[in-house]
């Protein structure tokens, strides 16, 4: 069968790269990676094997970042880092039959530059964001080469926006980063509400939205986790060990202490505040949540994507600021909420404490509030099985060749 390099440039789109790619081997291709950012360690997981050596940024890479976010990343020298992926991706393009570009104008333009053929998942670009999706330059040009086999969008608006645009056919297959959070989990132990907290995953911006999070929480009424049996259970990534948890909340008055539940490793503890835990367990956090508490992105993707209402969390970034957390509720629609209030400041957490009491209410009883997430999740994210459904695309236009 074909030999097949993915291009991708973030962590979601490593994901999405590492779950496409598993389902391009299950159909009998070769598939290696290219990650223009970061370390890859979604294709090193699913036994994808990336090209070279890898870098990560503190911002995470190429992405909606703040001003500081883009300097910090120069300074870093990521310009002169995608150079070099770019020189490493011409040095072995002729040793494949197909690039497979997932993420925006750099992986596309890098594509079209090897001359070799190419599949787009444009997970980087919604119509949702403006109405009318604005291809920076020269994206557009690219993807309107014939030698730019297929294309497909991350939601149907866009794929209908595109389809017009570009003069071709532009496909919605669904988002294969759902695909990781859909198959169906244990659930978390019996608690009448469950809200998830999610801070992130790369440091030390991680650092920082566990910190504001954990202020909101001394914020919260303490009668309010008796009165409604709230259970707040936090998604931490491996990159925060408990040594440097325990370092980080130390001066914040917060205990770190081991859990006896199977599930939670940990419990943070202050006053009569409770937040459990739960490392490799994300997509059980999700799935048993009703509610969750905010400061990622492709994370909130995958909430929204399992109709669960998300409240959003701004941060100081430099990712999730309150311009990226902006661009998101365009992107995710109405079942993402967010408090009034300046970042940081006392009102904007009290706020959102308010924010989170309300939904928990709402996503019992609400048979309004229920039906958009339903319908957000299908309309915005699509089913599980995206991977899986453009592997297939993919294996079928080579066929065609």
């Amino acid at each position: 069968m074909a030999r097949i390099l993915v291009l991708s440039n973030g962590h979601g789109e490593d994901l999405s790269g590492a779950l496409l790619g598993k389902a391009l081997k299950k159909l009998d291709h070769h598939v290696d990676a290219l990650p223009f950012v970061g370390f890859g360690s979604s294709y090193s997981v699913a036994g994808i094997k990336t090209l070279g050596s890898e870098r990560e940024f503190s911002t995470g890479g190429l992405g909606y970042t703040s001003l500081y976010g883009r300097l910090t990343e120069l300074l870093q020298g990521q310009l002169f880092y995608l150079i070099g992926r770019l020189l490493r991706l011409l040095s072995v393009a002729e040793r494949y039959d197909l690039l497979v570009v997932i993420g925006d104008v750099v992986p596309v333009v890098a594509a079209w530059l090897t001359g070799l053929p190419v599949v787009t998942y444009l997970v980087a670009y919604s119509s949702h964001y403006e109405g009318k999706l604005r291809l920076p330059w020269p994206c557009s040009n690219c993807l309107s080469s014939k030698r730019f086999l297929s294309i497909c969008t991350r939601d149907q608006l866009t794929a209908d926006d595109l389809t017009t645009q570009l003069h071709r056919n532009v496909d919605f297959l669904g988002n294969p980063f759902m695909d990781s959070v859909s198959t169906s989990q244990p659930p978390l132990p019996s608690c009448q509400n469950r809200v998830g907290l999610l801070p992130g995953s790369r440091r030390p911006e991680l650092d920082d939205n566990l910190i504001l999070i954990l202020r909101l929480m001394e914020l919260l009424p303490v009668t309010k986790f008796v009165d409604m049996d709230i259970s707040f259970d936090i998604a931490l990534v491996p990159a925060m060990e408990e040594i440097a948890l325990r370092k980080l909340l130390a001066p914040l008055g917060w205990e770190v202490c081991k859990s006896i539940s199977s599930d939670s490793s940990l419990k943070l503890i202050r006053d009569k505040c409770t937040v459990n835990v739960y490392r490799d367990s994300f997509a059980k956090v999700l799935q048993s949540s009703d509610v969750l508490l905010s400061m990622a992105g492709t994370a909130t993707e995958q909430a929204v994507g399992l109709g669960k209402p998300v409240i959003q969390l701004q941060g100081y970034g430099p990712q999730f600021t309150d311009a990226f957390a902006e661009a998101q509720r365009r992107l995710l629609g109405p079942t993402i909420f967010c408090a009034a209030g300046k970042v940081g400041e006392e009102n904007n957490l009290k706020n959102t404490g308010s924010l989170i009491f309300e939904l928990l209410e709402r996503s019992q009883h609400d048979l309004s509030l229920q039906r958009d997430c339903r319908e957000v999740a299908l309309r915005r994210l699509g089913p599980a099985g995206g991977a899986r459904r453009i592997a297939t695309a993919i294996s079928k236009l080579l066929v065609s060749k």
